[in-house]
């Protein structure tokens, strides 16, 4: 999914701007070096004074004792570690979509690094962590306390990105809001992008049942058609307000819909599924124009579609969850009442506040330190060249690279 995402990324920017999304694959690297040095046991180390906010750091400190695991386990200790530890990879990369083209490289790994320590790993502990059935490990306080549902990482992943994109605070881009220079450059790679997303998103979903059965055949099924919801949404909403459906709108309905789903894959049927799906992809082709009334500038629409979407998803599980579902919960709409509402809303709103508060300070340090904008004349020429030596395509009238191989 990570390079899903950077070639999902990579089309929507302007050409001069494409090889500048390998800060997915610069912010996911780092992330699992700091997954195997410490994050795994802030993540999932047994909670420290068992209030569920945070894992022992010291419980697992560069992942050691997990090759001792016990053999007789259903799934090795160590594959659930590096399942774990792409959620956390992913979920970095999908910030950098609101700096894409105007933050310097050298910030954004700082930025990434810092990030994932104070903000994704303690969420990730609130959500993923599960205390033991014996009571030998406390977990999260979302997942083992309040027992708020969250599948695949609908408040963990996509609400949190969501959140740190909007508090990433970089200003507005050069000639905003009308930037012929920052263009989606090849609507093919956002095709292929979108598509390799819909493909890993059965892992990142289907796998989160942690075994093969009933469980991750039902997230399986209700992965695929709520995606396909959400992509009709989209479009016919598009179809209404512009007289069109695109090739854009068709990449762009299925990725607000499996967000939506991610929380609530393992919760609800194939017909809730379907209405998350649809809500998520009609809803979303609204929110992506938030920013031009609010006067935000997220290059890539990380807010509109990962925040709303993941909100969407979270909340609605309230409405759609069924007990026949491998959650085993009913919302309203089945007979479960207003309650598993109120503890969604509560999942999410501390998540929200959280993510985006502790982002929004980070992101004001370090740009009174370091700087985190690019200076206005490589952002127009284009950040590729200008922080990256090297271009993507290459014509007569270009300037030979500095440091590229393409100079031979």
């Amino acid at each position: 999914m990570v390079p899903a995402l950077a070639l999902f990324y990579g089309g929507m920017v302007g050409s001069r701007r494409v090889l500048n999304m390998m800060m997915c694959f610069g912010g996911a690297s780092l992330v699992a070096v700091l997954w195997a040095l410490f994050g795994y046991s802030i993540s999932f180390g047994n909670s420290v004074g068992g209030l569920g906010l945070i894992g022992d750091i010291t419980e697992f400190p560069g992942m050691g004792q997990l090759l001792a695991a016990d053999e007789a386990a259903s799934i090795p200790v160590v594959l659930f570690a590096a399942f774990q530890l792409f959620f956390a990879c992913v979920t970095t990369a999908l910030v950098a979509g609101a700096a894409a083209g105007r933050m310097k490289f050298g910030a954004w790994m700082l930025f990434a690094g810092i990030w994932a320590t104070i903000v994704y790993f303690p969420i990730a502990h609130w959500v993923f962590a599960f205390s033991s059935a014996d009571g030998s490990v406390t977990g999260g306080w979302i997942a083992s306390g309040i027992k708020a549902i969250d599948f695949a990482g609908g408040t963990a992943v996509h609400m949190n990105a969501g959140a740190a994109a909007l508090a990433l605070v970089l200003g507005k881009s050069s000639g905003w809001p009308k930037m012929e220079h920052t263009k989606p450059h090849s609507r093919p790679l956002v095709l292929v992008g979108a598509g390799l997303l819909w493909v890993g998103w059965f892992g990142f979903n289907a796998g989160s049942a942690l075994s093969a059965g009933q469980s991750a055949s039902v997230v399986f099924l209700n992965t695929a058609v709520a995606a396909s919801a959400g992509l009709l949404a989209w479009a016919l909403v598009e179809r209404i307000r512009h007289g069109a459906a695109t090739s854009m709108g068709a990449a762009s309905g299925l990725i607000p819909a499996l967000v939506a789903i991610t929380p609530a894959c393992g919760a609800v049927s194939p017909l809730g599924a379907l209405a998350i799906g649809a809500i998520a992809g009609a809803v979303c082709s609204l929110a992506i124009e938030l920013k031009f009334r609010l006067g935000y500038d997220d290059s890539l629409d990380v807010v509109g579609v990962y925040l709303v979407g993941g909100i969407i998803g979270t909340l609605l599980i309230g409405l759609f969850a069924t007990d026949a579902a491998p959650n085993g919960v009913s919302g309203l709409f089945y007979g479960g009442g207003l309650e598993q509402l109120g503890i969604q809303a509560v999942a999410t709103v501390a998540v929200l506040v959280y993510s985006f508060g502790v982002t929004w300070i980070l992101a004001k340090i370090l740009d009174r330190i370091v700087g985190l904008r690019i200076k206005p004349e490589d952002e127009l020429r284009g950040i590729d060249i200008a922080a990256h030596s090297e271009l993507a395509y290459l014509s007569d009238e270009d300037p030979v690279e500095l440091g590229s191989p393409q100079r031979a």
